[in-house]
């Protein structure tokens, strides 16, 4: 097969670098190195991984990142069903007859895109393989079906994101994928700035948002006593909002949090209890 860069027959629009572009920086609050870190693997070309609980901020960070260094950012959020034609393409019939379809990391690739996989380890280690030659050295796409060798734009870059709670031996990573990134550990932010990001992203006051925090760290410690996961910063984030709605904190805990994370009801009542000791 020859190497074919050859711009896709039909493309999303006129501009389809700019259909990609994140506008508007998102906040997001740094809690230690990982801006610093990220930048310097992407400007010498470094695969990166995310790895940390749900709901911590991976995926905003990813758009931050994005934003600040001024790339089209296009997200594929994995799943089991997900194939490898998913991510790369396939011929499709429309209008003009059988025509190419460009997937996502084709789409990135061609683009010079940020490709960020979100939770990948959901999609089957078949499906992930298709990265592999991307990821080092030799930075092409194979599409296969088209008899074509894409080579990568010099500024398109694979982010992963990875939940090590998730992981099981049905569900991990190969090691031949693994050991093609480098990795930066997420946690949920210490309680000073995880009050800050909940008072800021639901624009609620400091009290409401220490308060919200403090239940969260409680629902964290139930973690392996019946929760796979505490209360994420996204769900005190949620409860916040529902709180700058007029409900009490009370009743936004239960819904934005306790209703969600279990359908055990001790579990319920342990972290209603918690809710009523942190008000």
């Amino acid at each position: 097969m020859q190497p074919d860069t050859s711009k896709p027959k039909s493309p999303p629009s006129a501009d389809p670098v700019a259909d990609f572009m994140i506008t508007e920086e998102p906040y997001y609050r740094s809690s230690g190195q990982e801006i610093a870190l990220f930048e310097a693997a992407y400007a010498v070309g470094i695969p990166i991984m995310l790895k940390g609980p749900t709901g911590c901020g991976k995926t905003r960070f990813v758009e931050h990142m994005a934003s600040r260094l001024g790339r089209p950012l296009i997200t594929v959020s994995c799943h089991e069903d997900m194939t490898a034609s998913d991510l790369v393409g396939r011929y499709l019939l429309d209008a003009d007859g059988t025509q190419w379809h460009d997937g996502p990391l084709t789409l990135a690739v061609r683009l010079g895109a940020i490709c960020y996989l979100d939770e990948i380890v959901e999609a089957r280690q078949d499906t992930t393989v298709v990265i592999h030659s991307l990821t080092d050295d030799r930075r092409i796409l194979p599409l296969e079906k088209k008899n074509e060798v894409l080579k990568a734009h010099p500024d398109f870059r694979v982010v992963i994101s990875y939940n090590p709670g998730y992981q099981s031996v049905l569900k991990d990573l190969k090691e031949s994928t693994k050991q093609r990134f480098a990795a930066i550990g997420f946690s949920y932010p210490e309680a000073s700035i995880e009050a800050e990001i909940v008072a800021t992203e639901a624009r609620v006051d400091r009290r409401v948002a220490d308060t919200l925090v403090r239940i969260g760290q409680r629902s964290r410690n139930l973690r392996g006593h019946g929760l796979d996961e505490g209360a994420s910063t996204r769900m005190l984030v949620h409860a916040a909002m529902l709180v700058s709605r007029g409900i009490s904190i009370e009743d936004a805990c239960q819904m934005a949090i306790v209703l969600p994370i279990t359908d055990d009801t001790d579990v319920r009542a342990a972290l209603t209890a918690a809710i009523s000791a942190c008000i």
